[in-house]
């Protein structure tokens, strides 16, 4: 069985693949099939996710009565569905309120800032990550927090352009990269915190919610009127269907492989794979769309990249740390062989050392009988 830190990746690797094709997707159904809803579109997703999660735990519990594993079970691990009592109940509210206002107000800062300003804005997602993750008893060394400011500074220069805003636009998109970090704090409180859901099932509770936020959300912004005034998009032509319901799938995909990660990993280092997306979206619509990059543009990505490798080595090596000093505290509370006092474990810096305590003359005359 693979370990912790082969499923990370594993997932890791799984959220980035969802991720671009979902966003490919969804640049599909804008632009080509002339899709111009995204709240409905966000419906959509929502729905797919309600109906694809009530499909796992209906296999689940076929699988208790025949006693028999699916595939399902081997790929997700043990999976139980948790009752909720009022504050858990409280909790999938907040989150699905955080999550639907997260897509409601992106969408709307759109309408205001440039894509390249939204993009730049959204590398700072990690700075608000660290700290919420510090307001709710997180901790990050110094060095953890330093290797996060090439991988910003890179993706700003990877998304520099003409960059256009006003300042409600600028408002409305800071909200939006607070409300990204906040979405990440909150699940993986969610999913390591006192809850501890599994991934499956808090998408189970938090999908229906945030179906009917997104509907609602589709009614007043007169979404669902327009498309009732276009037949084609359902009638006359089937690639909009086609495509809209793809999308749907793959979002599903996406927030189990999200929620996986998130569970695996860490908000952090979630938000650092998102960032490294939106490069590999630039290159990938580089290629596809023959899109012109500047030197700077270049060079940015190889910073990014540079920074991302810099973070993974420094958060494997703090995972390794905290390690060896939870191995040092419990030798710690141990009494010594030969005193039968414990051993006091002394900081030094980076380096831990192990120092029995110093006998005084009256501690030796206890060890002699006198």
């Amino acid at each position: 069985m693979a370990s912790l830190r082969d499923e990370s990746w594993l997932w890791l690797c799984l959220w980035t693949v969802n991720n671009l094709g979902v966003t490919l997707l969804n640049k599909i159904t804008f632009a080509m099939v002339d899709f111009q809803y995204p709240y409905f579109l966000s419906f959509v997703h929502m729905l797919c996710n309600s109906l694809g999660t009530q499909y796992i735990f209906w296999q689940i519990k076929h699988d208790d009565k025949t006693g028999t594993e699916s595939s399902i079970q081997k790929l997700l691990g043990h999976l139980v569905r948790r009752d909720l009592d009022a504050t858990g109940k409280s909790y999938i509210l907040l989150f699905s309120l955080i999550f639907s206002l997260n897509i409601a107000i992106g969408n709307v800062s759109l309408r205001y800032v440039s894509v390249n300003f939204n993009q730049v804005m959204r590398s700072l997602v990690p700075c608000f990550t660290i700290f919420l993750g510090l307001l709710v008893g997180k901790t990050f060394t110094c060095r953890r927090i330093a290797s996060v400011v090439p991988i910003i500074v890179g993706v700003m220069m990877a998304c520099f352009g003409d960059m256009e805003y006003t300042i409600l636009g600028f408002v409305y998109t800071l909200s939006c990269v607070i409300l990204a970090a906040l979405k990440a704090v909150v699940a993986g409180e969610m999913l390591t915190g006192s809850l501890k859901l599994h991934p499956v099932d808090l998408l189970g509770h938090l999908a229906p919610l945030a179906m009917i936020q997104c509907i609602i959300m589709s009614l007043a912004t007169g979404e669902i009127p327009a498309i009732l005034r276009r037949p084609e998009l359902y009638l006359t032509d089937p690639r909009p269907v086609i495509v809209i319901l793809f999308s749907g799938l793959c979002s599903f995909s996406l927030n189990i492989t999200s929620l996986m990660t998130n569970k695996l990993t860490s908000p952090l280092t979630l938000t650092i794979a998102g960032n490294v997306k939106q490069v590999m979206m630039i290159v990938i619509s580089t290629i596809i769309f023959a899109t012109p990059i500047t030197p700077l543009n270049g060079f940015g990505i190889v910073v990014v990249l540079i920074g991302s490798a810099i973070y993974s080595f420094v958060s494997l090596k703090d995972k390794k740390d905290d390690s060896a000093s939870i191995v040092l505290r419990k030798t710690s509370m141990e009494p010594d062989d030969k005193t039968n006092i414990p051993v006091k474990v002394q900081n030094t810096g980076n380096c831990r050392d192990v120092k029995p305590p110093i006998l005084t003359s009256r501690s030796n005359s206890r060890e002699s009988g006198v």
